[in-house]
């Protein structure tokens, strides 16, 4: 079972649409739409904006829907000046900017139980991706994105990330998908489209930019999707 997760309805409401005779449930204020998308399996899930709502609906799906691999989709700022606004990213590895236990002598972004600061996706996976998002017409970047419990619009604090992390991409829930997936052996991929550019003009530019962006996010989905299919018919 392929697991989807978006933060809001519309980073997500296009994939549900083409479930076909989709099953719906609702486990801890998340609604879950499970069935077929071309033939493949598929559990679709809006989590809610911030990482413990990403956590939270990630478990649920591991747990109850029996989802072997998951990506979550959506929207993001920029942190690079290489990365412009609808550029599409998948990650290589997330991060949590905001964590921090530096005081006690750990690194900032440092994953007690975890004990790293980086979480890789599956190559594989966000191959896939990529490939996807170019076959659509798409400009992608490969890099780290960073999650948090901020929405970032200062171009001082976006600096900041940036620079500490490597990051070229912000949010707030991949991380906490990463971090849910890799304390259950669960592959996962991270693909963001760019909404703003993550400074004092994205409080415009979100609003401005979001649906277009989630729409490109969704394409990409459905042709990731297609190649699941491909897979799937060659056994």
């Amino acid at each position: 079972m392929l697991g989807i997760i978006g933060a809001m309805d519309i980073e997500i409401e296009a994939v549900k649409k083409k479930i076909a005779a989709p099953v719906k449930t609702r486990a801890a204020g998340c609604e879950f739409a499970y069935g077929l998308i071309d033939n493949v399996p598929v559990c679709v899930a809006v989590c809610g904006p911030g990482k413990v709502n990403a956590a939270l609906c990630t478990q649920i799906m591991i747990d109850r829907f029996k989802a072997d691999k998951i990506i979550n989709l959506g929207v993001g700022c920029s942190l690079s000046p290489d990365v412009v606004i609808r550029n599409v990213v998948i990650a290589d590895d997330v991060c949590q900017y905001d964590i921090d236990i530096t005081a006690l002598g750990e690194p900032r972004g440092y994953i007690n139980g975890l004990n790293e600061i980086k979480i890789k996706t599956d190559p594989e996976m966000s191959e896939k991706l990529a490939r996807a998002a170019v076959n659509s017409g798409e400009k992608i970047h490969r890099g780290t994105v960073a999650s948090g419990d901020t929405f970032i619009a200062d171009s001082s604090f976006k600096k900041v990330i940036a620079e500490q992390f490597g990051a070229i991409c912000g949010e707030m829930e991949g991380g906490a998908v990463g971090h849910v997936c890799r304390a259950n052996n669960i592959p996962f991929a991270i693909l963001r489209t760019v909404s703003d550019g993550g400074n004092e003009a994205a409080r415009l530019d979100y609003p401005t930019f979001k649906k277009a962006a989630a729409e490109k996010s969704t394409a990409v989905i459905l042709k990731y999707i297609e190649t699941e299919k491909d897979q799937l018919e060659l056994f």
